[in-house]
C-alpha cells in the first residue's frame, strides 16, 4: 500500500533526497516548510513530491537539482531556486528524461539557468509554475520551459519571465501551449523548431527581446493569442519561417514593431486578427504562396502590408483597414472600389530605412496616392476587393 512519508527538519526523515531513496514505488513524500539545500536529486521510482507552504530546494549553483527518470512522478508545491550556470552543460532546476505520464504542477523556480527541461519525454502536465530568471545576457542564460524530442505534452497556466526563451520547443510533436504568460524575456517569449501539429492558444507574450518564433513546422494552429510590446530594430509579434499548412485565428498583434513577420511560409489562414498600433501590421518577404488573409482588421498601424515581390499569389478578402479612403454606396458593409494595401512608400522604406523620418510628409501622401492609382513598385492584383467598411466585431 503506498504510503505518505513526511519529510522536514524535525521528522525521521530530513532531506528530499533520503526520502527518495527510502520510498517505494508511487508513494508520497509530504515535504513541510522549511530551506533543503541539496542538488542532483535523483527520482527513478514512480513518485508523489508534494510541498506543504512551498519548502525551498536550494541548489546553492552547484549543478541541476532535480531529475526524473521514470513513469509516473508528480512534483508540486517546491520553490526550487539557486541552479548551478555552465557553459557545457544545460543544467535545469527539474529535468524529466526519458519519462512519461508525469505532472509538474504549481512550482515556484527561482535563479535558475534552466527551468523545467524535458528530454524525448511524452504525454505529460506541465501546469501553473511560476518561473522568474535573472537573465541578462544570451550567451550564459537558459530557457524557462523546454521541451526537446518531447511529444504529447501540455504546457498550461505557466508565467515565464526573465530568461532567454520563455517557451521553447525542438522536434516536439502534438503539444499544446495554452494560457500562459511570457514575458520580458532576452530573445523569444515562444520558440519552436521542427515541430509539428502543435497547438498554442490564448496565451500573452509581451516586451520581449523578439516575440515569438515559429520555423520549420508544420500544421500549426495559433488561436486566440496576444502579442503586445515587442519593440526593437530585430522585434515582431510573429517570426513564421518555412511554415506550411498552418491556422492563424484570433489573435491581438499590438505595438509590435512587426506584427507578423513572415519568410517562406505558405497554405496558412490568417482570420480574424487584431492588427493595432504596430510599425507594420504583416511583413511579407517572398516565397510565401496560397497565404488567405480573411476577415482581420487593421487598425492604425504605419503600415498594414509590407510586400518585397511584384508577385502576388496571396488573397485578401474582406478586411478591415482603418487606411481605407474608399465609399460605399449601396450600403452593404462592403467597400465599392478595391483597397490597395501596400503602400509605395513602405517598399521605398525596404530599400532605404534611413526614408522612415518622411513617414508623415505631405510627399510621400502623394507618391502613395499615385502608386495606389497606378501600381508600377508593388503587385497589381495585390488588392483586397471586398474591404469591410467598418470594423469587424
Amino acid at each position: 500500500m503506498a504510503r505518505t512519508i513526511p519529510v522536514c527538519g524535525d521528522c525521521d526523515i530530513k532531506s528530499i533526497q533520503e526520502g527518495v531513496r527510502q520510498a517505494e514505488a508511487f508513494d508520497t513524500l509530504l515535504i513541510k516548510k522549511g530551506v533543503y539545500r541539496e542538488f542532483n536529486i535523483l527520482i527513478d521510482k514512480p513518485l508523489t513530491l508534494i510541498g506543504q507552504d512551498f519548502p525551498v530546494v536550494d541548489g546553492e549553483d552547484r549543478g541541476e537539482i532535480f531529475r526524473v527518470e521514470s513513469d509516473h512522478v508528480r512534483i508540486r508545491g517546491l520553490a526550487i531556486i539557486n541552479v548551478g550556470v555552465s557553459y557545457t552543460t544545460d543544467y535545469a532546476a527539474l529535468r524529466v528524461v526519458k519519462s512519461s505520464h508525469f505532472h509538474i504542477e504549481g512550482n515556484r523556480f527561482e535563479n535558475l539557468f534552466f527551468g523545467i527541461y524535458l528530454e524525448k519525454s511524452n504525454h505529460g502536465v506541465v501546469r501553473d509554475n511560476q518561473i522568474m530568471g535573472d537573465a541578462v545576457d544570451e550567451y550564459n542564460s537558459g530557457n524557462g520551459i523546454q521541451l526537446w524530442y518531447s511529444h504529447n505534452i501540455e504546457v498550461l497556466n505557466n508565467r515565464v519571465e526573465g530568461v532567454r526563451d520563455g517557451i521553447y520547443l525542438e522536434f516536439s510533436d502534438t503539444v499544446h501551449i495554452r494560457g500562459n504568460e511570457s514575458r520580458n524575456n532576452l530573445r523569444y517569449g515562444l520558440h519552436f523548431m521542427f515541430s509539428n501539429d502543435d497547438t498554442y492558444s490564448n496565451n500573452l507574450f509581451e516586451n520581449n527581446g523578439a516575440g515569438v518564433a515559429v520555423m520549420f513546422s508544420k500544421r500549426i494552429r495559433m488561436t486566440g493569442n496576444r502579442f503586445r510590446k515587442n519593440w526593437g530594430t530585430a522585434s515582431y509579434g510573429m517570426l513564421l519561417k518555412e511554415i506550411n499548412d498552418a491556422e492563424i485565428s484570433g489573435n491581438w498583434f499590438e505595438e509590435n514593431t512587426v506584427g507578423i513577420n513572415i519568410e517562406g511560409s505558405n497554405r496558412i489562414t490568417y482570420r480574424a486578427n487584431h492588427f493595432i498600433n504596430n510599425g507594420w501590421a504583416v511583413k511579407v518577404l517572398g516565397a510565401c504562396y496560397e497565404n488567405s488573409f480573411v476577415g482581420n482588421n487593421f487598425l492604425y498601424n504605419s503600415f498594414d502590408l509590407s510586400y518585397n515581390s511584384k508577385l502576388n499569389d496571396n488573397e485578401f478578402k474582406g478586411n478591415y483597414w482603418s487606411s481605407y479612403s474608399g465609399y460605399d454606396l449601396d450600403r452593404d458593409g462592403v467597400g465599392d472600389i478595391p483597397h490597395r494595401p501596400v503602400k509605395l512608400f513602405s517598399y521605398i522604406v525596404n530599400r532605404t530605412p534611413e526614408t522612415l523620418i518622411l513617414l508623415r510628409s505631405l510627399f510621400m501622401d502623394l507618391i502613395d496616392f499615385s502608386e495606389r492609382v497606378s501600381p508600377v513598385f508593388t503587385p497589381d492584383n495585390l488588392v483586397d476587393t471586398h474591404p469591410k467598411m467598418q470594423k469587424i466585431q
